[in-house]
Protein backbone atom coordinates (compact mmCIF):
# COMPACT_ATOMS: atom_id res chain seq x y z
CA UNK A 1 0.00 0.00 0.00
CA UNK A 2 1.09 3.56 -0.67
CA UNK A 3 2.22 5.60 1.75
CA UNK A 4 0.27 8.46 0.78
CA UNK A 5 -3.52 9.24 -1.56
CA UNK A 6 -3.12 9.02 -5.08
CA UNK A 7 -4.25 12.73 -5.93
CA UNK A 8 -4.06 15.03 -3.04
CA UNK A 9 -0.40 13.36 -1.20
CA UNK A 10 -1.82 13.30 1.89
CA UNK A 11 -0.35 11.27 4.11
CA UNK A 12 -1.54 7.87 5.52
CA UNK A 13 -1.71 6.84 9.26
CA UNK A 14 0.78 3.55 9.15
CA UNK A 15 -0.61 0.26 10.81
CA UNK A 16 0.85 0.39 14.29
CA UNK A 17 1.95 3.78 14.20
CA UNK A 18 3.51 5.57 17.00
CA UNK A 19 2.32 9.24 17.29
CA UNK A 20 -0.50 8.93 14.91
CA UNK A 21 -1.88 12.59 15.43
CA UNK A 22 1.24 13.74 13.72
CA UNK A 23 0.33 12.19 10.65
CA UNK A 24 -3.24 13.22 10.69
CA UNK A 25 -2.13 16.61 11.19
CA UNK A 26 -0.17 16.72 8.13
CA UNK A 27 -3.32 15.44 6.10
CA UNK A 28 -5.71 18.04 7.68
CA UNK A 29 -3.42 20.48 7.04
CA UNK A 30 -2.76 19.61 3.05
CA UNK A 31 -6.45 19.53 3.07
CA UNK A 32 -7.27 23.00 4.47
CA UNK A 33 -4.88 24.70 1.80
CA UNK A 34 -6.34 22.32 -1.25
CA UNK A 35 -10.19 22.43 -0.87
CA UNK A 36 -12.34 25.45 -1.54
CA UNK A 37 -8.63 26.80 -3.45
CA UNK A 38 -7.93 30.61 -3.04
CA UNK A 39 -4.97 32.36 -4.08
CA UNK A 40 -3.77 35.59 -3.24
CA UNK A 41 -1.45 35.85 -6.26
CA UNK A 42 -0.29 33.73 -8.97
CA UNK A 43 2.00 35.96 -10.28
CA UNK A 44 3.75 37.62 -7.15
CA UNK A 45 7.44 36.58 -7.13
CA UNK A 46 7.94 38.10 -3.54
CA UNK A 47 6.99 36.33 -0.67
CA UNK A 48 4.41 38.45 1.43
CA UNK A 49 6.08 40.47 3.93
CA UNK A 50 2.79 40.04 6.49
CA UNK A 51 1.01 36.82 5.23
CA UNK A 52 -2.39 35.81 7.18
CA UNK A 53 -2.67 32.39 8.34
CA UNK A 54 -4.27 30.60 5.68
CA UNK A 55 -3.43 32.69 2.87
CA UNK A 56 -2.21 30.52 -0.42
CA UNK A 57 -0.14 31.96 -3.10
CA UNK A 58 1.10 30.05 -6.19
CA UNK A 59 4.87 30.22 -6.96
CA UNK A 60 5.84 31.12 -10.54
CA UNK A 61 9.12 31.17 -12.04
CA UNK A 62 11.50 33.74 -10.60
CA UNK A 63 10.42 33.91 -7.37
CA UNK A 64 12.72 35.06 -4.63
CA UNK A 65 13.35 34.84 -1.24
CA UNK A 66 11.61 31.99 0.78
CA UNK A 67 9.90 31.30 -2.74
CA UNK A 68 12.65 30.79 -5.04
CA UNK A 69 13.28 27.47 -6.35
CA UNK A 70 9.80 26.08 -5.16
CA UNK A 71 8.05 27.91 -8.73
CA UNK A 72 5.27 25.80 -9.62
CA UNK A 73 3.84 24.64 -6.06
CA UNK A 74 1.15 25.97 -3.85
CA UNK A 75 3.02 28.17 -0.68
CA UNK A 76 0.24 28.17 1.76
CA UNK A 77 0.94 30.08 5.27
CA UNK A 78 -0.16 28.48 8.28
CA UNK A 79 1.10 28.79 12.26
CA UNK A 80 4.44 30.99 10.97
CA UNK A 81 5.64 28.76 8.06
CA UNK A 82 4.98 28.15 4.64
CA UNK A 83 4.41 24.33 3.45
CA UNK A 84 5.10 24.76 -0.18
CA UNK A 85 2.37 21.80 -1.74
CA UNK A 86 2.35 20.49 -5.66
CA UNK A 87 -0.49 21.20 -7.68
CA UNK A 88 -1.82 19.17 -10.23
CA UNK A 89 -3.57 19.57 -14.06
CA UNK A 90 -7.05 20.26 -13.61
CA UNK A 91 -7.02 22.23 -10.27
CA UNK A 92 -9.27 24.96 -9.84
CA UNK A 93 -8.22 28.41 -7.90
CA UNK A 94 -9.91 31.62 -7.30
CA UNK A 95 -7.23 34.47 -7.99
CA UNK A 96 -7.81 36.72 -5.56
CA UNK A 97 -5.85 39.94 -7.10
CA UNK A 98 -6.90 38.89 -10.45
CA UNK A 99 -10.66 38.61 -9.47
CA UNK A 100 -11.18 35.12 -11.22
CA UNK A 101 -11.34 31.72 -11.59
CA UNK A 102 -9.02 29.44 -12.95
CA UNK A 103 -7.86 26.30 -13.98
CA UNK A 104 -4.07 25.18 -13.76
CA UNK A 105 -2.87 23.27 -16.89
CA UNK A 106 -0.01 22.12 -15.83
CA UNK A 107 2.17 24.72 -16.11
CA UNK A 108 -0.40 27.97 -15.64
CA UNK A 109 -3.58 29.12 -14.65
CA UNK A 110 -5.66 29.64 -17.62
CA UNK A 111 -9.07 31.05 -17.87
CA UNK A 112 -11.76 28.39 -17.88
CA UNK A 113 -13.94 29.90 -20.18
CA UNK A 114 -12.01 28.60 -23.45
CA UNK A 115 -8.59 28.03 -23.94
CA UNK A 116 -6.56 25.86 -26.28
CA UNK A 117 -3.60 23.79 -25.69
CA UNK A 118 -0.74 26.30 -26.07
CA UNK A 119 -2.84 28.30 -23.51
CA UNK A 120 -4.90 30.97 -25.84
CA UNK A 121 -7.13 31.76 -23.92
CA UNK A 122 -10.18 33.84 -23.60
CA UNK A 123 -11.61 35.39 -20.33
CA UNK A 124 -14.30 37.64 -19.19
CA UNK A 125 -13.23 39.36 -16.01
CA UNK A 126 -15.12 42.45 -13.80
CA UNK A 127 -12.80 45.37 -12.91
CA UNK A 128 -13.74 47.52 -9.38
CA UNK A 129 -12.25 50.34 -8.30
CA UNK A 130 -13.34 52.95 -5.40
CA UNK A 131 -13.23 56.88 -6.83
CA UNK A 132 -13.03 59.68 -4.72
CA UNK A 133 -14.53 62.85 -6.58
CA UNK A 134 -12.60 66.05 -6.54
CA UNK A 135 -12.57 68.29 -9.09
CA UNK A 136 -14.36 69.07 -12.75
CA UNK A 137 -13.41 65.55 -13.19
CA UNK A 138 -11.65 62.30 -11.60
CA UNK A 139 -10.04 59.41 -13.50
CA UNK A 140 -9.82 55.90 -12.04
CA UNK A 141 -6.23 54.40 -11.29
CA UNK A 142 -7.74 51.15 -12.55
CA UNK A 143 -7.55 51.43 -16.66
CA UNK A 144 -9.45 49.11 -19.02
CA UNK A 145 -6.56 46.68 -20.29
CA UNK A 146 -4.83 47.15 -23.78
CA UNK A 147 -6.45 44.69 -26.10
CA UNK A 148 -9.52 44.29 -23.83
CA UNK A 149 -13.10 44.50 -25.39
CA UNK A 150 -15.31 46.54 -23.11
CA UNK A 151 -19.08 45.63 -22.76
CA UNK A 152 -20.15 47.28 -20.37
CA UNK A 153 -18.70 50.00 -17.90
CA UNK A 154 -20.94 50.21 -14.51
CA UNK A 155 -21.46 53.02 -11.31
CA UNK A 156 -22.88 53.05 -8.10
CA UNK A 157 -22.37 56.45 -5.94
CA UNK A 158 -21.39 55.35 -2.21
CA UNK A 159 -21.26 58.49 -0.73
CA UNK A 160 -23.22 61.84 -2.17
CA UNK A 161 -21.61 63.50 -4.63
CA UNK A 162 -20.97 67.10 -3.27
CA UNK A 163 -20.34 70.04 -5.78
CA UNK A 164 -22.13 68.92 -8.78
CA UNK A 165 -25.69 68.19 -9.53
CA UNK A 166 -24.58 65.20 -11.81
CA UNK A 167 -21.92 63.12 -13.38
CA UNK A 168 -21.04 61.88 -16.62
CA UNK A 169 -19.29 57.89 -16.60
CA UNK A 170 -16.96 57.81 -19.91
CA UNK A 171 -13.17 58.36 -20.89
CA UNK A 172 -11.38 61.37 -22.64
CA UNK A 173 -13.12 62.50 -25.51
CA UNK A 174 -15.78 60.83 -24.64
CA UNK A 175 -16.74 61.80 -21.17
CA UNK A 176 -20.69 60.63 -21.31
CA UNK A 177 -19.60 56.93 -23.55
CA UNK A 178 -20.64 54.80 -20.29
CA UNK A 179 -23.90 57.26 -18.89
CA UNK A 180 -24.90 60.72 -18.28
CA UNK A 181 -26.15 62.62 -15.98
CA UNK A 182 -25.82 60.16 -13.30
CA UNK A 183 -27.36 60.54 -9.82
CA UNK A 184 -25.29 62.42 -7.16
CA UNK A 185 -27.25 60.28 -4.52
CA UNK A 186 -25.98 57.83 -2.03
CA UNK A 187 -27.28 54.54 -3.71
CA UNK A 188 -27.74 55.65 -7.71
CA UNK A 189 -26.80 53.31 -9.99
CA UNK A 190 -26.34 52.32 -13.61
CA UNK A 191 -25.27 50.11 -16.00
CA UNK A 192 -23.32 51.46 -18.64
CA UNK A 193 -23.91 48.59 -21.36
CA UNK A 194 -21.76 49.46 -24.41
CA UNK A 195 -21.84 47.76 -27.88
CA UNK A 196 -18.59 45.42 -27.66
CA UNK A 197 -15.64 48.07 -27.79
CA UNK A 198 -11.85 47.48 -28.15
CA UNK A 199 -9.01 49.65 -26.50
CA UNK A 200 -5.63 49.52 -27.93
CA UNK A 201 -4.57 51.33 -24.76
CA UNK A 202 -4.54 51.41 -21.36
CA UNK A 203 -7.18 53.73 -20.40
CA UNK A 204 -8.82 55.11 -17.08
CA UNK A 205 -12.25 55.85 -16.71
CA UNK A 206 -13.44 59.35 -16.22
CA UNK A 207 -16.34 60.96 -13.75
CA UNK A 208 -16.88 64.11 -15.02
CA UNK A 209 -18.82 66.89 -12.96
CA UNK A 210 -21.92 67.99 -14.09
CA UNK A 211 -23.59 71.42 -13.26
CA UNK A 212 -20.61 72.25 -11.15
CA UNK A 213 -16.86 70.81 -9.62
CA UNK A 214 -16.98 67.88 -7.59
CA UNK A 215 -16.48 68.89 -3.98
CA UNK A 216 -16.48 65.32 -2.54
CA UNK A 217 -18.54 61.93 -2.79
CA UNK A 218 -17.18 58.57 -4.05
CA UNK A 219 -18.42 56.52 -6.91
CA UNK A 220 -18.03 52.55 -7.41
CA UNK A 221 -17.04 51.37 -11.02
CA UNK A 222 -16.60 48.31 -12.33
CA UNK A 223 -15.18 47.15 -15.75
CA UNK A 224 -17.13 44.38 -17.73
CA UNK A 225 -15.01 43.11 -20.58
CA UNK A 226 -13.44 40.45 -22.34
CA UNK A 227 -9.38 39.43 -22.13
CA UNK A 228 -7.44 37.49 -24.28
CA UNK A 229 -4.41 35.52 -24.19
CA UNK A 230 -2.37 34.78 -27.26
CA UNK A 231 -0.93 31.12 -27.88
CA UNK A 232 2.39 29.93 -25.59
CA UNK A 233 5.41 28.59 -27.61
Amino acid sequence: MSEQSANLALPYIAAAQAQKHVTHNEAIRRLDAFVQLVLESATATAPPASPADGARWFVPIGAMGIFAGRDGTIAAYEAGAFDFLPVAQGFLAFIRDEGRLAVFDGGAWVSPLAASASRAAISARVLEEDVNLSGAYTESALAIPDRAIVLAVSCRTLTAVTGASAYDCGIAGEPAKFGGSLGAAAGATNMGVIGPTAFYAPTPVRLTAVGGSFAGGTVRIALHLLLFAGPGA
